[in-house]
């Protein structure tokens, strides 16, 4: 009987599922020992409850430089394409990571870059291009600006990838960070909402009535050699990377990156992947009192990343799975409301607007005078008890003028503040009708992404998500390690929640989808989600 089963494992090597799966079958039906059959029974079991059985998950990791030598401005860092292969059994993919603002659509980098490294990646190494994961930090500043040659310098990292496959182990996790974030989304009391943002002021503070949530957990993959030296840290985290204004670096998750490597075995390629941040800033974004450095930032992202990876031990497994559905989505349909209610909106601010006989240089001086001194603002109180004892009140009337002007110029200048805000949206919103009508369809094709590691699994989207629906997903999902990247496999500007549509902000104009997007993206995950 043992050569029986030696032989139905080297059968199982050489032949796919179907063919073991028939081959046991008919086995079965002719044996007559009781304990081979249920060595069969246990075997199938084993077979299609995830195919892990004899496999050794292996893996090839690399990093190329693409920083523009060409690039202006004080640049202090370098800019990567990192590359990660896996492969198992007849199951390989690939995880690539971009230091740039997005794959096509914005940027220096093409729309024909993704299907064009897809396509080379096969024609190279027969890997299925649905299995090819490629991720944005979505880095500003210098990340608009990569070297012109990134789709070859993309290629070189999976080829040299490729090339140093070794067997690991795999262990999934998760960190905490909730000191280097803030929504990027304030809600307002009169229903709507303003987004923080450099290219506008924000609303009176008496306006604001809450803000939005963050996503402060830190998705970890750990791969290490069967030496226990660590091959390549995956770690997955939501922001926005903006730059300091004094230099041009690699943003938070190149400072964190680098922290990491130094800190892991010599070699050890740290791959950051963007989550959902379209509604998640910086903390002190708009401080006016500092350089907004991202220095610290990525500090602290990665000693709470270090201290999540140390505490994850990792093991053996041959799990790897890809799902790869391309799903149809709404486009958005309301442009020429959401523009007239705009205009009109202008129309009202600009006829707000009153004469005053302030301007800046009065307006300053004396706003300053009465918010110090507001009993008494114009002399000592000695002055207006005098005139009061007279009888007169030549001071409190001037006071009275004063203010009114005062408040006028106050008001204009919101009015102004918002004028200047609703001319941006609008020309947003114009923009993106454009671009939708141009496709000419009422409906865009957009894939989604589910990668299993282990115990680690990443589902995706091509667009600036807000943070809740990935919150939404983490929370739905039956797997514990599972987190959400955006900025992924293309860009559609930006994927607002549901109810952030009609709110009026910088996301809700910058949108090609309409709010149904959601509940489909949702729906699809959760299916996925069980497939897996």
């Amino acid at each position: 009987m043992s050569y029986k089963y030696l032989n139905l494992l080297k059968m199982y090597k050489e032949y796919k599922n179907v063919k073991i799966f028939n081959l046991v079958s008919r086995i079965i039906f002719r044996v007559t020992d009781m304990r081979f059959s249920v060595f069969i029974a246990v075997f199938i079991c084993l077979v299609f409850s995830g195919n892990t059985v004899f496999a050794q998950l292996t893996a090839g990791v690399a990093k190329v430089n693409i920083t523009n030598p060409d690039a202006r401005g004080n640049i202090t860092d370098s800019l990567y394409v990192k590359a990660l292969v896996m492969k198992s059994g007849n199951t390989r993919a690939v995880i690539i990571t971009v230091d740039a603002v997005a794959i096509g659509g914005i940027g220096a980098i093409k729309n024909d870059y993704f299907n064009g490294v897809r396509s080379q990646i096969k024609s190279e190494t027969g890997i299925n291009p649905e299995n090819v994961l490629i991720n944005a930090s979505h880095l500003h500043g210098m990340g608009y600006n990569v070297c012109e040659d990134i789709e070859a310098r993309t290629i070189e990292a999976v080829r040299v990838a490729g090339k140093n496959m070794v067997p690991v182990n795999v262990g999934a996790g998760s960190g905490y960070e909730d000191r280097i974030t803030e929504n990027h989304i304030l809600r307002l009391k009169n229903g709507k909402a303003w987004a923080i943002r450099h290219a506008n002021p924000l609303p009176p503070d008496e306006e604001i009535e809450s803000v939005g949530p963050i996503d402060p957990e830190i998705g970890i993959l750990r791969l290490d050699k069967k030496g226990g030296e660590t091959l390549a840290i995956v770690y997955n985290f939501t922001g926005h990377p903006y730059q300091s204004i004094t230099r041009e670096t690699g943003g938070y998750p190149g400072f964190a990156s680098k922290l990491i490597e130094k800190s892991m075995s010599k070699g050890t390629i740290a791959l950051f992947i963007q989550g959902f941040s379209g509604d998640v800033i910086p903390i002190l974004y708009k401080d006016v009192h500092s350089i907004r450095d991202q220095e610290p930032l990525g500090t602290m992202l990665g000693l709470s990343a270090l201290e999540a990876i140390r505490n994850i031990k990792p093991v053996k497994t041959g799990e790897l799975k890809v799902i790869n559905e391309v799903v149809k989505f709404p486009r958005k349909t309301d442009y020429v409301q959401r523009i007239a209610s705009m205009e009109n909106e202008q129309e009202e601010l600009l006829r707000s607007l009153q004469g005053t006989s302030l301007n800046f240089k009065t307006f300053l001086p004396l706003y300053i005078q009465y918010n110090i001194f507001q009993e008494y603002p114009s002399y000592y109180s000695h002055r207006y008890l005098h005139e009061k004892s007279l009888g007169r009140s030549d001071l409190e009337k001037l006071d009275e003028e004063n203010r009114r002007n005062l408040d006028k110029y106050l008001r204009n200048i919101h009015a102004m503040e918002k004028l200047s805000r609703l001319q941006y949206n609008i020309g947003l919103a114009k923009a993106r009708k454009i671009e939708n009508e141009s496709a000419g369809e009422s409906t865009m094709d957009l894939e989604i992404m589910a990668l299993k590691v282990g115990d680690f699994v990443l589902v995706t989207f091509p667009a600036e998500v807000s943070v809740q629906v990935g919150l939404n997903i983490k929370g739905k999902s039956p797997f514990k390690n599972t987190f959400v990247a955006g900025y992924t496999n293309g860009y559609i500007h930006y994927a607002p929640a549901a109810d952030q549509f009609g709110s009026g902000t910088y996301q809700d104009h910058s949108c090609l989808l309409g709010p149904e997007w959601q509940k489909i993206y949702e729906d699809k995950v959760s299916e996925i989600l069980k497939k897996l």
